[in-house]
C-alpha cells in the first residue's frame, strides 16, 4: 500500500489515539478507527517510515519517583558560542533532575524542565549546579503547578 506524505483523516485519527495511549493494540486501534487491522498496521508503519511518528515513550509520574516539584529554569548564556553551548547542553542533559532541554530564541537561551524532591533540592540545584558555571549569566526559576498535554494536530485543524 503506497501512502502519500500528507497526513489524511485516518492518519490524524491514528496519531490522536497513539498520543493518548501508545500501547494501544493494533486490533483496538483499527476498531476505534473503523478500518481493517491490516490497514491500521500499514498506516502506523507508514507514519513511522515517513518520520511523523518518531518514537513511543512511557509517561512517568515524577512524583511517584520522589520528585514531585517541577520547574522551568530559564538560562542566559554569554558568550553564546558553540564552544560554550555544546558542553553546557551535555552538562544539563547529564543531570538526573533534567527532563527536557529547550534551546530557544529570545531573552533567554535555554529552558530546562527539571523535577526535584523539594524546594531545598531545587535551591541547591540552582546554586550549586547551574550558577557555578561561568557561562550562565542569568537564571530565572518558574515553578510548574500542573502539566497538561494535548495531541499534536495538523495546522489546518487549529
Amino acid at each position: 500500500m503506497v501512502h502519500n506524505a500528507e497526513p489524511d483523516a485516518v492518519d490524524l485519527a491514528i496519531l490522536a489515539e497513539l498520543q493518548n495511549d501508545a500501547r494501544l493494540p493494533n486490533k483496538d486501534l483499527a476498531e476505534r478507527l473503523g478500518v481493517a487491522p491490516s490497514t491500521a498496521l500499514e498506516r502506523v508503519r507508514s507514519l513511522r517510515r515517513r518520520g511523523v511518528i518518531t518514537g513511543f515513550r512511557a509517561s512517568v509520574d515524577t512524583a511517584r519517583l520522589g520528585r514531585p516539584l517541577q520547574a522551568l529554569l530559564a538560562l542566559r548564556v554569554r558568550p553564546h558560542t558553540s564552544q560554550l553551548v555544546d558542553p553546557l547542553r551535555a552538562f544539563v542533559l547529564g543531570l538526573p533532575e533534567t527532563i527536557t532541554l529547550f534551546h530557544v530564541a529570545g531573552t533567554e537561551d535555554f529552558l530546562v524542565h527539571v523535577a526535584v524532591a523539594d524546594a531545598d533540592h531545587l535551591h541547591r540545584l540552582a546554586l550549586e549546579k547551574f550558577l557555578t558555571r561561568p557561562e550562565i549569566v542569568h537564571l530565572q526559576t518558574t515553578l510548574i503547578f500542573k502539566t497538561e498535554h494535548q495531541p499534536i494536530q495538523r495546522p489546518s485543524e487549529m
